[in-house]
């Protein structure tokens, strides 16, 4: 596990992802103009049959891919310049001073000055539930954004641990691949969402079918072709969302042994993933942001298949196996210890308020220990 972090292999990894996704940007977009064009041709046909319909779309796609072309090389600046705006929007992020948060700096400051990590910009999202996520492109620009919630929730030692999971994500490029999956490629996600749920598919933009045989036969074209580019537009839809579903789960196994790496303290990331687990819905979270989280902030469950991320149980699992963790739900109260072992404590009167809880006296010799 731990070997597994760091590893030049999985870094090389994201970045040839990185590179597929984005070439595969303009593949999608050609696409996705295609599908456009059918409906359009499907929609002014006549009585044309599909073939015809067919080719008149391509023959479209032949003049108008230059025009796709251009809007791609168009909209990588504006991603890669707003990538953080929108991603701040999505998610309600807001920049933090250490005036603000002091509490909050000086963990992350130590966790990057005892490894020589550059140390990125902090942002809180006004939230009650427990999550965190890491989004950036580029060094030097680099965030960090955790919820309110769990800045008031979480222990140091776990907050701590929280950090430590996102700057392996940074570490890792982690980052870098899902923003790229979900600002540069997530446009067809968004094609895709506004074709289906505001056009009343299937049948709302559906060419009027008469009574007689020859007008069904006259239609038929048209209705093969929009179900042909409705089958792309889904198509390049379920790739987006494959993608970032996948894009790959096994990153959080990683963060985790990282997080361990850099705190030496797996009881910490163990304890702060429960907390998380049980409070880490954010209700208006954008589907598209999820993986961007520690833990999906989803309302409802996600199947496996579909998981942004693995389930707690199993990075808790990997955890206790190969890190030496413990999963400790619940801690015992301070009235349960004194239950346990009332003969050594006694009361305390206001003037000895400062004594230690046994009676002995500060200046008192120690008293050995089980190992002399």
């Amino acid at each position: 596990m731990f070997k597994a972090y760091g590893l030049y292999s999985h870094i090389r990894a994201n970045r040839m992802r990185s590179t597929f996704l984005l070439a595969g940007f303009v593949v999608l977009l050609l696409a996705l103009m295609f599908s456009f064009a059918l409906i359009f041709e499907a929609l002014n046909a006549g009585d044309a049959p599909f073939e015809v319909i067919v080719a008149r779309a391509t023959k479209d796609l032949e003049y108008g891919w230059p025009i796709g072309v251009a809007a791609a090389g168009a909209w990588f600046p504006i991603a890669y310049f707003f990538h953080q705006r929108m991603i701040d929007f999505a998610t309600g992020a807001h920049d933090v001073t250490r005036a603000e948060t002091p509490r909050l700096y000086n963990l992350l400051e130590n966790l990057c000055i005892s490894r020589g990590i550059p140390i990125p910009a902090l942002q809180i999202v006004e939230s009650d539930a427990l999550n965190a996520y890491a989004s950036g492109l580029e060094e030097g620009k680099y965030r960090i954004a955790v919820t309110r919630g769990l800045l008031v929730e979480l222990t140091d030692p776990e907050i701590e641990a929280v950090l430590a999971h996102e700057l392996t994500h940074i570490r890792n490029r982690d980052v870098q691949m899902m923003v790229i999956a979900v600002i540069f490629a997530g446009i067809f996600a968004f094609v895709a969402d506004l074709t289906f749920r505001n056009w009343n598919f299937p049948f709302g933009f559906m060419p009027t079918r008469s009574s007689d045989r020859e007008d069904n036969r006259r239609d038929g074209g048209a209705m093969i072709a929009i179900v042909l580019a409705l089958l792309i537009i889904l198509l390049s839809w379920g790739a987006s969302v494959l993608i970032r579903f996948a894009l790959s789960r096994s990153r959080e196994f990683l963060a985790d042994a990282g997080s361990v790496e850099l705190t030496k303290n797996p009881d910490a990331m163990i304890s702060a993933l429960r907390k998380i687990q049980a409070h880490s819905v954010i209700p208006d979270m954008p589907s598209r942001m999820h993986a961007f989280f520690i833990e999906s902030p989803a309302r409802v469950e996600e199947s496996s298949w579909l998981a942004t991320h693995p389930s707690v149980d199993e990075r808790i699992k990997a955890l206790i196996v190969y890190a030496g963790g413990q999963d400790v739900e619940i801690a015992p109260a301070p009235a349960q210890i004194e239950e346990a072992a009332p003969e050594a404590i006694e009361p305390q009167s206001e003037e000895g308020s400062f004594l230690p809880k046994d009676g002995r006296n500060p200046l008192d010799p120690p008293m050995p220990g089980p190992w002399g």
